[in-house]
């Protein structure tokens, strides 16, 4: 397929007997991009209650006669419309894209529906650890359950997914979850761990769930999957959706995590305070400890806003301390040319370079993660060491902030709240239109359905080698790490 490019289509008054040969080389290779061949879309398939249940019956949207809304043409969302992974493509073929192209179905409201709002019974879950805007997702599924389709059966699961075999799910309304977006956490509770399979589909099928809300990590994600496959091997009309959960921003396809940006936000007072105790110190360096197990997202986009901080280490790039171009050297300079400087080091960062006991390298945590050692504090240590051997008698003070769990905890920004309420009706419109196994979220920010197990699977890294990492390189002016 061809695809017409009109600003590329400029007609050239120039002669070609005057052209230069590069000038003609270029005017033939402008003329090769008036027209260019388009790879076959691959819309990846997505999971529906009808794959494994026969003659389900179905309904007109409600959204047909609410008040809040008059459908007019193209409100309603068809099969057609899709959302392409990749948006940005290099018409010299030196970058072919990946063929065929990967694309999703776009989410919102369908016009016919698989559930009977008298009939459904909803069930909300939070695994895993704090992020802000958990209330908030919950508070809007409630809302949009309760006021978009009338659903009025609608139930807490708390305690993450041991809830659903050991405690009573919890009855919600509107009225209930009003000012929960205004706080921090989760009204519901949470926890890591207690997954149990059979016992967690059997108490979902024991107390009449017919949709189930999943809010949670990369862990809970590869649970929600689990959960997913066992309730179509038992041939259950029970919708399962995943809303992805991680402050760190680690999970895959979705360009970003609810939450991220208050995590970022909130990280400026972190490295403020650090940049105010290292420049009124003799020698001063102040040290950030941020979120980011796998990736380093936090304390890039917090580098990147701050512009105070002098050193940014992240898990996905190595960094040593001794030698020519490693960190000490590099630490020294910059004590030397400003009196102060500011690290920041994501949580992630260094784990190899730390020594662990035999034990402390098998030590994991309830979702299975090993148990990383506090980097921070290593640093700290090492930095002292380094001081007091090569500058003995010298004033030095390194001050430690980790403001993890004041981040966790906070309220989602006013971005991060808008976010989760357009996750949480996506979901809605996704599960009533009967599709299950999957997740919601913003691909090139067109809000899309993604299967389950794509999602459970993907990461996102940061990339060292495109203009991002290069962009916080130049503002830092710390070292690449390599070794000479």
């Amino acid at each position: 397929m061809a695809i017409s490019c009109p600003e590329a289509t400029t007609n050239l008054t120039t002669s070609a007997d005057a052209q230069s040969p590069s000038e003609q080389q270029q005017q033939r290779h402008d003329q090769s991009l008036d027209t260019f061949p388009f790879a076959p879309v691959s819309l990846q398939r997505l999971p529906h209650l009808t794959d494994y249940l026969q003659n389900l019956q179905t309904l007109p949207n409600p959204l047909d006669s609410n008040r809040f809304f008059h459908p007019i043409d193209g409100f309603y969302v068809s099969p057609c419309d899709i959302i392409l992974r990749q948006i940005v493509y290099d018409l010299s073929g030196m970058f072919p894209p990946p063929a065929p192209h990967l694309a999703y179905h776009r989410a919102g409201p369908r016009e016919r529906v698989f559930f009977k709002p008298s009939e459904v019974r909803a069930a909300i879950v939070t695994c895993g650890g704090l992020c802000p805007g958990l209330n908030t997702v919950i508070r809007e599924l409630v809302v949009g359950l309760w006021e978009l389709y009338d659903v009025r059966e609608i139930y807490g699961i708390t305690a993450g997914y041991r809830g659903f075999y050991s405690r009573e799910p919890v009855k919600l309304s509107p009225k209930m979850v009003h000012g929960w977006h205004k706080t921090g956490g989760t009204t519901l509770e949470t926890s890591r761990g207690g997954f149990d399979l059979e016992k967690i589909v059997n108490g979902i099928e024991e107390k009449g769930f017919n949709q189930v809300y999943i809010i949670g990590g990369d862990g809970t994600m590869r649970g929600a999957v689990k959960i997913f496959e066992e309730i179509r091997c038992r041939n259950l009309k029970i919708a399962v959706v995943g809303i992805p959960k991680t402050v760190d921003n680690d999970i895959g396809i979705i360009d970003r995590s609810f939450g991220f940006q208050t995590a970022v936000e909130m990280a400026q007072q972190a490295i403020n305070a650090a940049h105010v105790e290292a420049e009124s110190a003799v020698n001063g360096i102040g040290l950030v400890k941020l979120m980011g197990r796998s990736t380093g997202h936090i304390a890039l986009y917090a580098t990147l806003s701050n512009r105070d901080v002098d050193c940014c280490l992240i898990p996905e790039l190595e960094f040593f301390l001794e030698g020519k171009g490693g960190l000490l050297e590099f630490l020294d300079r910059r004590l030397k040319e400003n009196g102060h400087a500011v690290l920041v080091v994501a949580e992630g960062a260094g784990q190899s370079l730390i020594p662990r006991t035999a034990s402390q390298k098998e030590e994991r945590d309830e979702s299975g993660n090993l148990v990383f050692l506090d980097v921070g504090g290593w640093l700290k240590s090492e930095l002292k060491k380094w001081w007091d051997r090569d500058h003995p008698n010298e004033l030095f003070t390194v001050k430690y902030i980790d403001p993890t769990y004041m981040i966790r905890a906070v309220p989602a920004n006013a971005t991060d709240n808008l976010y989760c309420t357009l996750l949480a009706h996506s979901a809605i419109h996704g599960v009533m239109a009967g599709y299950t196994g999957f997740v919601c979220g913003p691909i090139n920010g067109n809000y899309a359905y993604i299967p389950l197990d794509e999602v459970a699977k993907a990461k996102n890294e940061v990339n060292t080698r495109d203009h991002k990492w290069a962009w916080v390189r130049s503002v830092t002016n710390q070292p690449d790490f390599v070794r000479s």
